[in-house]
């Protein structure tokens, strides 16, 4: 079988140096009939490897539960990487950051407030034994030594960006190795001496994630990495969006430039990332540094595939690049061709507050509950209680976690938004019922609010008071598209949510599609029952991504599920993707 190792000065595989050429290619954010595509367009472009990261919540969204069925198909994913003549780069966590909903970090874990985050902590570390556990069952046996494609598998991630807990770090050494890896375990944190030293353990090999500058880089990776081939596991040539910003790009002119001086330096790579893909459903994460902002759907990234997968400029200037140091195959994948540009009409809405309880079952609580004291965890619910005051008063929140819309007696009376850091409203009478429909909107990825709890969070008061005595409706999102209208209704003009609309979309031939969702407020669609993901006019995003596999020749259903006042209910669909750039 074949060996791969680290030398004194370069990986070795069969004895020969051997330069790590990978991209990150999650894919948990790729639909798993376009893997092959996906992985076969890194393969022309010049690289040798793939990397992904393995997403604990997505493969455990309840205590007990391991899927990889699917688009968690990891043993699939890498038989097909091997399938390409490549090899694999698997980086399980348990934490990932990868601007996704907790960094990866099962929400249901810190319901138990003892439970520890990224430490040495009992509790913490047996589930994520557990975990790591199912997820090496199935990288084991495609590890290069067994005639598979792995290479590499990283400890944790970028952990000295958040401790330096080394018992912690080397019980997930331990259990890696106990759990039959054999082949070279890696750590990677930025290229700083602070959080190098604190994020690694001799015995790991050391890489370092940075965009530019990649001698100097290098060179402080080398103080820490005395020995062995010097790698940069996170080349960032792009980045990610969050609702209400601009759409991030960098020039391929420049990247390219930064990734000839790093393969100059003699220097290994994954670039981060190859192809970002989707946040398809409700899987976004969120930055706070003291302003809440959540990631949008689209993970583009700005990447030298975009997110449906077609070559950009980038791709063409990388492989460039790579071609002055390693021979690249003769053909590229065909430009992108305009998508087909079908449309229809929503209507038959279903209106939330007309029928809750056919959106879900209402439970009582006595006092207020976060989303995290509910089972499973909502990430929509409507909250009720009656309000038996004897004047108007100020309905004030613990805080607003993270997106909070309030009704009294059926008639919106606002919304209060987490990143504005709003958490009390008026109401206009002393007596009626209060609706409010609290949205998560995706938890903190990176820093120190990972794991913290959604929903309301401390309670509600009116007039100082407690508030208690609440009816809870977590949504069941995965039932929603099922929902219909007891009698057919069109709507025109402007139309107001919450409501669920649906439309029929035509088309000849399963393709992929934009759908632009510009004159829509805040919400989220499913096409054929697949979940594209959220929308929203504040932006940058336009258009939602639809992959060609959910895509049937002839009829298609569209549901959509607005949160806010939708201005025109035509769905439109347009040839290219709309994320910001200045030509849209």
């Amino acid at each position: 079988m074949p060996e791969f190792v680290i030398g004194e000065h370069d990986f070795l595989l069969d004895g020969r140096p051997f330069r790590i050429l990978s991209g990150a290619l999650h894919y948990f954010r790729v639909h798993p009939d376009l893997w092959a595509d996906r992985i076969d367009k890194a393969r022309r472009m010049g690289l040798n490897t793939i990397e992904t990261y393995v997403a604990w919540n997505a493969h455990a969204p309840e205590p007990g539960a391991f899927d990889l069925s699917g688009g968690l198909d990891l043993d699939r994913f890498l038989r097909l990487v091997a399938d390409a003549g490549m090899y694999a780069i698997v980086r399980p966590g348990p934490y990932i950051c990868a601007e996704w909903d907790n960094g990866g970090l099962p929400a249901w874990l810190f319901r138990d407030p003892s439970v520890g985050v990224r430490r040495y902590e009992p509790k913490y570390l047996d589930a994520v034994r557990e975990y790591l556990t199912k997820v090496y069952e199935v990288v084991v046996p495609h590890q290069i030594d067994r005639g598979g494609p792995v290479l590499l598998v990283q400890v944790e991630n970028e952990y000295g960006a958040f401790g330096d807990d080394k018992r912690y770090l080397k019980a997930l050494a331990e259990h890696t190795r106990d759990s039959g890896v054999t082949v070279p375990l890696t750590t990677v944190d930025q290229p700083t001496p602070e959080m190098l030293a604190a994020g690694s353990l001799d015995g790991l090999h050391r890489t370092a994630s940075f965009g530019s500058g990649a001698e100097a880089r290098l060179a402080i990776l080398r103080q820490h990495q005395p020995t062995g081939p010097l790698m940069c596991s996170e080349f960032w040539n792009g980045w990610f969006d969050h609702w209400g910003a601009h759409h991030h790009t960098t020039p391929a002119a420049d990247s390219a430039a930064e990734l000839d001086a790093l393969l100059a330096a003699g220097a290994s790579v994954n670039l981060y990332m190859f192809h970002g893909g989707t946040n398809f459903g409700l899987t976004n994460g969120a930055n706070d540094k003291g302003v809440y902002q959540p990631l949008i759907t689209s993970y583009d990234y700005d990447a030298p595939l975009d997110e449906a997968g077609d070559p950009t400029p980038k791709y063409h200037a990388f492989r460039d690049v790579i071609a002055r140091y390693h021979k690249v195959p003769d053909t590229v994948p065909p430009p992108a061709r305009p998508a087909p540009t079908p449309g229809g009409l929503l209507g038959d809405p279903v209106r939330l507050l007309d029928a809750p309880e056919r959106w879900g079952t209402w439970e009582f609580h006595e006092e207020l509950p976060a989303f995290d004291d509910l089972t499973p965890m909502p990430q929509l619910a409507l909250l009720r209680c009656a309000v038996e005051g004897d004047r108007p008063g100020v309905l004030t929140f613990g805080e607003v976690r993270d997106r909070a819309t309030v009704f009294f007696d059926g008639d919106l009376v606002g919304t209060l938004s987490r990143d504005h850091h709003e958490r009390a409203i008026p109401l206009p009478r002393g007596r009626g019922e209060l609706l409010v429909l609290v949205e998560d909107q995706g938890r903190v990825d990176y820093g120190s609010r990972i794991g913290e709890a959604k929903g309301i969070v401390g309670g509600a008061s009116l007039h100082g008071e407690p508030l208690a005595g609440w009816d809870v409706l977590p949504l069941d999102l995965a039932a929603l598209p099922s929902l219909r209208p007891s009698s057919p209704e069109p709507v025109a003009g402007p139309v107001a949510g919450p409501v669920l609309l649906r439309a029929d979309i035509d088309v000849d031939e399963p393709a992929d599609l934009f759908l632009d969702t510009g004159e829509w407020g805040k919400g989220v669609v499913w096409f054929n029952g697949f979940a594209l993901g959220r929308y929203w006019r504040r932006g940058p995003q336009r258009t939602l991504y639809v992959p060609r596999p959910v895509v049937r020749a002839g009829a298609n259903e569209l549901v959509v599920l607005e949160l806010g006042t939708m201005l025109d209910p035509a769905a439109r669909f347009v040839p290219r993707p709309l994320l910001g750039h200045t030509e849209a």
